[in-house]
């Protein structure tokens, strides 16, 4: 192999696994390194993470490798939204159009199908238990520890592709050079990952083709259905205040605030209390930094270079949507990585910002809006503007969700819907009022 050949990844997550393969596709000699030991030995599935929520751009990342189908038999299809309100009433709002779905796939069940194809492949190479301790720009250089044996050695690079997530240690060193963009912030939530169990049958206790959503005001929970019959589910909740991760300090306080809040959810989730306490709160973090990459040597991607909240389900999906893009750069550009990277980083950049905002701005939807009959009423005429003029409409959830347009461009053209939607919704009390000719003629004058 010539030197020109060796790629470095940092990282072996979601991102850096489908990376590596894109990479050896196309005749690279791959070296993964990863700081956590292999997730496949003792594999624990609960508590770790959230849910992950795989939908259009994902899959056509996971196509690009020939993986798909691989996936697709650990991928459970949601079809919609199940709300359920302080009385434990359900109502449902379907994602898209008839048979659109985004898929519930667990995060560590995901990353050892990856994983196992990336083991398979003779040109990529897995190291675990590899802790970058600092990146050298200058020199190509990465000093390592081996946390197993506390060994320290060094790596010598040409090309260093940091996936190595939010805390990356790759733009760690790039955030040292001149002129370096970055901002992080927190929302002052974090999350706790909770279980709803099977049914003494094995079976779901709740419907399984649908994302579940107790909306809340100021908090929420969720839960994506599972292979095993169960549901992973997320607390999304204030860190301090009368009601906060600070004000549930007792068994007591946990079972009174969910048999009042979640009514129909705590008889289902019968290990709440030890999850409450033995799972860690999380943190939602957004990062954003620029650039994302240095000459020919190193550039970011997935959350190294744009970490978002996980409100639209699009965090992986953008990771992998990155890989999609720097697949055709390479199919354009060769072995020519300093236009490669600049370029990639000139189209993902204004996109991955859009989806930032996009996540937050789903935050407030889910926890406020979902249960509010205007905005369910919002909706349905959306989708029957949607319906008379597909050329002219497409929802902004649909955009992001079941299209590869720029989320740019979802975001642009969401805003001006949004403002569309203000103006007819003062002519419009129930669904019948859509089919008013003066209504009609509102939606023609508006939609030019």
């Amino acid at each position: 192999m010539t030197e020109n050949r060796r790629i470095t990844i940092m990282g072996a997550g979601l991102v850096g696994s489908l990376l590596s393969l894109y990479l050896a596709k196309k005749g690279y000699q791959i070296d993964v390194y990863e700081r956590r030991n292999d997730l496949r030995q003792n594999y624990v599935e609960f508590g770790r993470s959230i849910n992950l929520a795989l939908s259009d751009r994902g899959w056509k990342a996971l196509e690009g490798v020939g993986i798909a189908d691989e996936i697709r038999k650990v991928a459970i299809p949601m079809y919609g939204r199940m709300m359920h309100d302080l009385q434990g009433q359900l109502s449902y709002q379907p994602y898209g159009k008839e048979n659109q779905a985004i898929y519930s796939v667990s995060r560590g069940g995901l990353n050892v199908t990856l994983m196992d194809l990336v083991d398979q492949n003779p040109n990529i190479q897995l190291h675990f238990n590899q802790q970058c301790l600092h990146v050298d720009l200058a020199a190509n250089e990465l000093e390592m520890l081996n946390t197993a044996t506390q060994e320290h050695y060094t790596i010598k690079t040409p090309r260093l592709f940091g996936a190595d997530g939010a805390y990356s240690m790759v733009r760690y060193a790039l955030q040292k050079t001149e002129r370096y963009e970055y901002s992080q912030t927190y929302l002052e939530y974090g999350y706790k990952e909770l279980r709803i169990a099977p049914d003494p049958d094995g079976e779901w206790a709740l419907e399984k083709n649908a994302l579940h959503i107790w909306p809340r005001g100021s908090y929420m929970m969720i839960a994506l259905p599972n292979l095993d019959g169960s549901f992973t589910c997320t607390l999304f909740f204030p860190y301090e205040g009368d009601v906060s991760f600070n004000s549930l300090q007792t068994e007591t306080d946990i079972q009174d605030f969910f048999g009042k809040i979640f009514p129909d959810a705590l008889p289902l989730m019968p290990d709440l209390v030890a999850d409450f306490f033995e799972n860690p709160t999380g943190s939602l973090v957004t990062i954003k930094c620029f650039p994302w990459s240095l000459q020919d040597k190193v550039v970011l991607l997935g959350d190294a270079a744009h970490a978002i909240v996980p409100f639209y389900g699009q965090g992986m999906n953008a990771g992998f949507e990155d890989c999609t893009v720097l697949n055709q750069l390479m199919d354009e550009h060769g072995d020519n990585w300093q236009t490669i990277f600049r370029t990639f980083q000139e189209v993902r950049k204004p996109n991955t910002d859009a989806m930032a905002e996009l996540a937050i701005q789903n935050f407030i939807e889910m926890r406020d809006l979902v249960a509010d009959p205007r905005f369910l009423l919002r909706k349905k005429i959306e989708s029957k503007i949607n319906a008379q003029f597909p050329e002219k409409w497409l929802p902004l959830y649909t955009m992001v969700t079941y299209t590869h347009l720029p989320y740019s461009l979802a975001l642009e053209t969401g805003k001006r819907q949004d403002k569309i939607m203000k103006k007819l919704m003062k002519h419009i009390k129930q669904e019948s009022d859509y089919d008013k000719p003066e209504v009609q003629q509102l939606v023609q004058r508006l939609l030019v």
